[in-house]
């Protein structure tokens, strides 16, 4: 008896790594090689690859493919059909297996619904990718980002409340009152 669950309809090959209390839901596919950590709660249709790591407490979506390469850190939350790639200039004809690149979505970050991140891109601690954003450079930590291509449109606590820094580069969460410091272009929590 394993100390996780695994829909019927998923598939688990052997050799995966999965922690105490994920939930892996239907028609999944996890690889061999891969490492998925406890508490998370995989989606209906999503694909796990190989070489991919998951932390703790990770939410992903329906319909996302995890590929090769991407890094996901504890409390990310991926949307429904949120996609990522892994190669930057993909050709059917040409194998391109030996130039995947990283991408790291770090601690407590949000993809939304239907976003595109682009191999090679970071998405900062507790950053906010809009729905139907395409991500094409590395985004900040506590950075909300919209738009093809995403742009900054402000910045978010780890509530994920908007900020709204005073003259003196403060701000207090509207959700929990812990306060953030806006200092040389970068948000920093205080408290």
């Amino acid at each position: 008896m394993s100390d996780y669950f695994v829909h019927p309809t998923a598939i688990v090959d052997a050799g995966a790594m999965i922690g105490a209390g994920t939930k892996i839901w239907h028609f999944t596919h996890v690889m061999p090689h891969t490492a998925i950590g406890s508490n998370c709660n995989i989606g209906q249709n999503v694909y796990i690859d190989n070489n991919t790591v998951i932390g703790n407490g990770v939410k992903i979506q329906n319909n996302v493919s995890v590929y090769n390469g991407l890094i996901l850190e504890d409390g990310v939350f991926v949307g429904p059909s949120v996609v990522f790639t892994n190669v930057i200039n993909p050709r059917g004809f040409i194998e391109r297996k030996m130039e995947f690149r990283t991408t790291r979505v770090k601690k407590g970050a949000t993809i939304g619904a239907n976003a595109t991140i682009v191999c090679g891109n970071d998405i900062g601690e507790y950053a906010l990718v809009g729905a139907g954003a395409v991500v094409t450079k590395d985004v900040p930590a506590y950075a909300l980002v919209m738009g093809n291509p995403a742009r900054q449109k402000g910045w978010v606590s780890e509530q994920g409340h908007s900020l709204q820094f005073n003259e003196a580069g403060m701000a207090v969460c509207p959700g929990d009152a812990a306060q953030y410091e806006l200092r040389d272009h970068a948000v920093h929590k205080i408290s």
